[in-house]
């Protein structure tokens, strides 16, 4: 995560991530896929031994060498990912006891589900035969992710995972919000669907580029959960969105050959119905297209290995699926979308590409053309990278959401980037920002 890098809504919050394989017959299966959960243990005997005392160099030494050092690849890999750290875990120790003791519990349930989890993987496989095996680690993480991908690795956060309505999240600031709206809506009974919707993330390909295309990708691993688990899904999102689909899908069409998912996807602090609507319309989707498809083995491996970073194919997969009757005008859908769209119209006290200014200036105030959504924000550097980053933190928007302002911390002669992050800023009526980046330049120290 990049200094100050402000996500207020995370990636729903990939809950549980990827697949928990036979534990207790790997040894007697030696091509057996296998789940990875010594972390969990290691983290709780570091855990139990950061309790022993108060001495938070003591307590750094005890997470350091009997939880990182002891790691797995995947917990090193999870750490890289997310830029987790002894020094955050010890903080986090510190500062939110009572989580964790709530919390404790449920991180070792979840190896109770290993031989469901196994039997619908195995399904999984029967339905699609080019399933690619994957390693699966559970570990403890640091708040910033319930799990994630890399490579053949998966990578729980099972904090998050495997929280729920009863976690006790009373120390939580008032930031992490939206995890406490994640964990309300979770429950450990629904850990083998959410197990295998991350699993068919594994055997996806690209990366979309709109959101037509995270959706797709979205609702994909939920249409092919819905086939593994044999039953109808029953997620707050697809309930809500069978009772919604008609104007739902008219929303859908106006925006979703935009770059911006914020509306419908990973908003859980920000929904103004339910969090994750883009799920949904995915999901209809692909359904639709499995469907009328007459070879139905086919058409799963099509809604597996479509390519999400071809963006033609993206669009005909939408047209192959019949979803929308009409035709589609994407020119004049974007268009359309664009006017909408606020726009940042200038920097003050300062100009955007001022070369001369003063290094004492402690703030910045970025001006927008629409009053804008106070919930959603993101900065993050430039091209130039981290070296030409100034801010120190963050002051947040002006009463009538049309500033916003940030602090920094200057130096003469240096040249500054701030890129205001186009997923992240959308207007009050939910349309997301131009991409916009302040460059400017302090003058040089007077001798």
């Amino acid at each position: 995560m990049m200094p100050f890098e402000i996500q207020n809504i995370k990636k729903g919050i990939v809950l549980v991530s990827c697949c928990v394989l036979l534990l207790f017959n790997a040894a007697a299966q030696p091509n057996a896929q296998k789940v990875f959960t010594e972390d969990i243990d290691h983290f709780w005997t570091a855990y139990d031994s950061c309790r022993t005392t108060t001495d938070s160099l003591k307590q750094l030494h005890f997470v350091q060498t009997l939880y990182v050092d002891k790691g797995t690849e995947g917990l090193l890999a999870f750490m890289k990912a997310r830029d987790y750290s002894a020094p955050l875990w010890v903080s986090l120790i510190r500062n939110y006891p009572r989580f964790w003791n709530s919390i404790r519990p449920a991180t070792n349930t979840v190896k109770s589900k290993a031989g469901d989890i196994e039997t619908s993987i195995q399904k999984f496989k029967r339905l699609y035969p080019q399933l690619r095996p994957a390693k699966m680690y559970f570990t403890i993480g640091g708040f910033r992710s319930g799990g994630t991908t890399m490579n053949d690795l998966v990578l729980v956060g099972t904090e998050i995972a495997a929280a729920g309505p009863s976690t006790d999240v009373s120390e939580f600031p008032e930031k992490w919000k939206w995890l406490t709206d994640v964990f309300r809506s979770q429950r450990l009974d629904n850990i083998v669907s959410l197990n295998v919707h991350e699993y068919v993330h594994t055997q996806q390909r690209g990366e979309a580029v709109n959101l037509l295309g995270d959706c797709i990708m979205e609702g994909a691993c939920d249409f092919v959960t819905e086939l593994v688990m044999g039953r109808l899904l029953q997620n707050n999102y697809i309930v809500y969105g069978r009772a919604h689909e008609t104007e739902l899908k008219a929303q859908f069409k106006t925006e979703m050959f935009s770059p911006a998912s914020g509306n419908w996807l990973y908003n859980a602090s920000s929904a103004a119905t339910v969090a994750d609507l883009g799920y949904f319309m995915g999901y209809t989707i692909c359904k639709q297209y499995y469907k009328i498809a007459v070879n139905k083995q086919q058409a799963l491996r099509e809604i597996i290995e479509l390519d999400y970073s071809d963006t033609a194919a993206v669009e005909a997969f939408l047209r192959k699926s019949q979803y929308f009757k009409e035709p589609l005008y994407k020119t004049q859908l974007v268009q359309a979308y664009e006017a909408k769209r606020p726009m940042v119209t200038g920097t003050a006290p300062f100009v955007n590409g001022d070369t001369l200014v003063d290094p004492a200036v402690k703030e910045i105030h970025i001006l927008f053309s629409a009053p804008m959504d106070k919930r959603r924000y993101s900065v993050t550097p430039g091209e130039k990278g981290k070296e030409t980053w100034p801010v120190t933190g963050i002051t947040g928007f002006s009463a009538d959401g049309t500033a916003f302002t940030l602090q920094l911390d200057l130096r003469p002669g240096r040249e500054y980037e701030i890129r205001v992050s186009e997923r992240n800023f959308a207007s009050a009526e939910g349309f997301f920002l131009k991409p916009y980046t302040v460059k400017f330049r302090t003058r040089a120290a007077q001798r």
